[in-house]
C-alpha cells in the first residue's frame, strides 16, 4: 500500500539522525515507496474548516550531514492525504496543545499518529498515573506540605517538572537534604503546574527500560544505562544502551496498559520501566526506535508503518 503522509516535526537540520525515531519512521516510509511531505508545526494553518500546511516533498538518507533534501514549498490540504505523523519533541506547551487541536479536525479521515486527542489528554506523566498498581508511590503536586509528608514517608525522592523532558531538571532529593528549600523555591518559581515527586528507586543504576509498544503490542525494548554519579537514564544525558528482554512483570505492565493504548489510538508508544516499575507512558514523540536495531533487535519503524496501513484498509 503506497501512502501519502505528512511529517509534523522539528527542523530536520537539526535533528541528531544517530538516535532519532522520526528519522527511523521516514526512512522506513520511503523504502516502503510513501509520497512523503514534512513541514514544521508554524506552518499549520485553518481556514474555513479545512487544515493546511506548507509542506515539502521530502528524501532522506542515512549519513550524518546529509541526511535529507526538501523540495519546493506548495499548500497542502492535510485532510486529503493517507496519514501525518505527530513528531516534533515537548515542551507541551499551548503551541503543541493547539496543533493537536488543528490535526483533530482531519482525524481519522486523515489517520494522525498519534490520535491528537489522545496525545492532549495524556500527558506522559499523568495518564501513567491511572495505573497506580504498576508504580512507584508517586505524588504530583506542588504544596509544600503535602511534599514533605511524602519525603517523610517515603525517604529518597526524585523531583521533576510535569512537562519536562529528556531527563531535564530532574533531582534526587534526601530525606534531609539541605538543598531542598532552595529546590522547592526555584521550582515554585519557574513551573506553574505541579511538580511529580516519587519514590527514588535504586535499581535505576542498573537501567531504565524503554520499551516500545505498537498498537498496545510490546514489540522491544532498550535497557538505557545512566552514565556513572548520574541518576537519569536519558541518552542525550550520557545514558548508554544495552541490549535487554523484558522480564515477566514487564510483560504484566505492557498486557495491563495494552489495550487502552489501542483504544486511544495510541499506535507509537515508549514507557519506562525501572526494577519493575512502570514510571512513564511516552505518547508524545517517542524514542528507542533506532537504538533498539542498533542492537540488533527488530526494526520497529516498519512495525508501525504496518499498523497504521492496517488502520488505514477499508472495514
Amino acid at each position: 500500500m503506497a501512502l501519502r503522509v505528512a511529517v509534523q516535526m522539528d527542523p530536520i537540520e537539526r535533528i541528531n539522525i544517530a538516535g532519532d525515531s522520526t528519522f527511523a519512521l521516514l526512512l522506513a516510509a520511503q523504502e516502503r515507496g510513501y509520497e512523503v511531505h514534512y513541514y514544521t508545526p508554524e506552518r499549520l494553518t485553518l481556514s474555513e474548516g479545512k487544515v493546511f500546511a506548507d509542506t515539502q516533498p521530502l528524501q532522506v538518507r542515512d549519513i550524518a550531514g546529509d541526511h535529507f533534501t526538501l523540495g519546493a514549498k506548495a499548500r497542502t490540504d492535510l485532510g486529503e492525504l493517507d496519514a501525518v505523523l505527530l513528531r516534533q519533541d515537548p515542551p507541551f506547551d499551548s503551541g503543541y496543545l493547539t496543533t493537536t487541536h488543528l490535526l483533530e479536525m482531519i482525524h481519522p479521515r486523515t489517520l494522525v499518529v498519534n490520535d491528537p486527542t489522545s496525545v492532549r489528554n495524556a500527558p506522559e506523566k499523568l495518564f501513567v498515573m491511572q495505573f497506580p498498581q504498576l508504580m512507584p508511590p508517586t505524588l504530583i503536586s506542588r504544596s509544600r506540605e503535602e511534599i514533605d509528608a511524602f519525603r517523610k514517608a517515603h525517604g529518597d525522592v526524585v523531583m521533576k517538572p510535569l512537562y519536562g523532558n529528556g531527563g531535564a531538571a530532574v533531582f534526587k532529593v534526601a530525606p534531609k537534604d539541605p538543598n531542598f528549600g532552595s529546590l522547592f523555591d526555584l521550582f515554585s518559581a519557574t513551573f506553574r503546574e505541579p511538580w511529580v515527586i516519587q519514590r527514588f528507586l535504586p535499581k535505576v543504576t542498573e537501567g531504565d527500560k524503554r520499551i516500545i509498544l505498537v498498537d498496545g503490542v510490546a514489540m522491544g525494548a532498550v535497557n538505557r544505562v545512566p552514565a556513572e554519579n548520574d541518576i537519569r537514564s536519558n541518552m542525550v544525558r550520557g545514558g548508554s544502551p544495552a541490549v535487554t528482554d523484558l522480564t515477566p512483570r514487564e510483560r504484566e505492565i505492557c498486557d495491563t496498559i495494552g489495550p487502552e493504548l489501542k483504544k486511544r489510538g495510541l499506535i507509537f508508544v515508549g514507557i519506562d520501566v525501572i526494577d519493575g516499575n512502570l514510571t512513564e507512558i511516552n505518547v508524545t514523540s517517542p524514542t528507542g526506535l533506532r537504538a533498539i536495531r542498533k542492537l540488533g533487535g527488530p526494526d520497529l519503524a516498519h512495525a508501525i508503518w504496518d499498523a497504521i496501513e492496517a488502520r488505514r484498509k477499508p472495514a
